[in-house]
């Protein structure tokens, strides 16, 4: 029985909250016969219920894979400067301090990271182990940073994450990323072309069996005999969610579209006041609601959206696990997107316009709103098909099969 660490200090599961790839991937392996131990930390922001930890390391199983919760310092919300204090927490003691007899001898480990740190760490125990050393990139790090946080590229604290990112590349066995063209930019930063490996993200079948009803107070607030186009996620920064409200105010002319944005973010209350500036009564502002709820409101609309940046970073590909979550409801998407490795595009599941162009965006909606309903079903159809074949775990598990060999 091969024994899998996974270093990720995001990773979550279905109980705690996102991240969830490594709780689905480790349950797909576990189910194969591996023995699947998953380090993460105490405290996400991402979590909706943080791991009750009173040691500083403790193990618990979760459905067959163990994790091993890593006690680190809190924080208030995702900008908050003290996270840093949680990634170098995080780094120090499982360098340091991993105790080694909760855990079995790794054939192969698996670094995760968000900030580059944690890769010293896994470095040092598949040395001493004699393991396969695996780095995974999901969001390329510290160049996110750079372009999309506005930090300077000289900044010492940027220059620190980038020597352990090129560490990384050098010293890993391989290289996955979620991100098809990722490649270029890591042989720019020294990693030998021939370690890359594009394993996207996915979609665990089993949690789509049972679609629950939306909350009888969301629902009532669902508008009734619209057109619906409905975005479903985090109101953050990236999503560019002001250039969807934009669009909104030039279709308002338009009464029977209308546009729900489902969740919550940083971005909220500026988006609800763009709204009212504009007096646009044809948006609607919902709570988010559970992973098996959404369906049910994605199921009650018309078109999916999803937006993105104008940022050069998008050359390097995407993957959002919403959009998994839109092709499974087998409706159109609307992608303002205007980078590299585009999902709608190669699945033939909806329409791609450019990106922050508010008038791209209402031309789209306008083109799926006169659009044959037959139409938007078959473009709804070949979404499900795309990712029934290429992004289920167990498509994905397959793949980390091949490069543990």
């Amino acid at each position: 029985m091969k024994k899998i660490w996974i270093i990720n200090e995001y990773a979550g599961s279905i109980y705690h909250g996102m991240e969830y790839r490594h709780y689905y991937l480790g349950r797909e392996l576990v189910k194969r016969g591996y023995k699947v131990y998953i380090i993460s930390a105490s405290y996400s922001h991402l979590f909706i219920n943080q791991p009750k930890i009173n040691k500083s390391f403790e193990m618990k199983n979760l459905d067959g894979i163990n994790y091993l919760w890593v006690k680190v310092p809190e924080y208030n919300h995702s900008h908050d400067k003290k996270r840093i204090l949680k990634w170098l927490t995080f780094t120090l003691k499982t360098y340091f301090s991993l105790p080694i007899d909760l855990l079995e001898e790794p054939d192969i480990i698996i670094v995760s990271p968000m900030a580059t740190f944690p890769i010293i760490s896994g470095y040092k125990w598949a040395k001493k182990f004699n393991a396969k050393l695996i780095y995974e990139v999901k969001d390329i790090w510290p160049l996110t940073l750079i372009e999309l946080g506005g930090y300077s590229p000289n900044h010492p604290f940027i220059k620190l994450m980038e020597w352990f990112e090129k560490f990384a590349y050098k010293k890993a066995d391989r290289v996955v990323s979620v991100l098809p063209y990722a490649y270029k930019h890591m042989e720019k930063q020294g990693m030998n072309v021939r370690k890359f490996v594009y394993i996207p993200n996915g979609i665990c079948l089993e949690d789509y069996k049972e679609i629950e009803n939306a909350p009888k107070e969301v629902l009532e607030k669902f508008p009734k005999n619209k057109f619906i186009v409905i975005y479903a996620g985090t109101f953050g920064k990236a999503n560019a969610l002001e250039h969807l409200i934009k669009a909104g105010e030039l279709l308002k002319s338009y009464e029977d579209i209308h546009f729900v944005l489902v969740g919550k973010g940083i971005e909220e209350t500026k988006l609800k006041n763009l709204a009212k500036e504009l007096n646009l009564k044809n948006i609607s502002f919902l709570p988010p609601v559970s992973k098996g709820q959404v369906q049910d409101l994605l199921k009650r609309s018309d078109i999916c959206y999803i937006g993105w940046r104008m940022k050069n970073i998008y050359k390097y590909g995407i993957s959002a696990n919403k959009i998994f979550d839109y092709m499974y409801s087998e409706k159109p998407i609307l992608h303002s997107f205007s980078g590299k490795g585009d999902l709608v595009k190669n699945a033939n599941c909806g329409i791609s316009v450019e990106s922050e162009n508010p008038k791209a965006i209402a031309e789209g909606i306008l083109k799926l709103y006169k659009m044959n309903k037959k139409k938007r079903e078959i473009l709804g159809k070949n979404g499900k098909n795309y990712l029934l074949k290429y992004h289920t775990y167990k498509a994905i598990a397959d793949k980390f099969e091949e490069i543990f060999q």
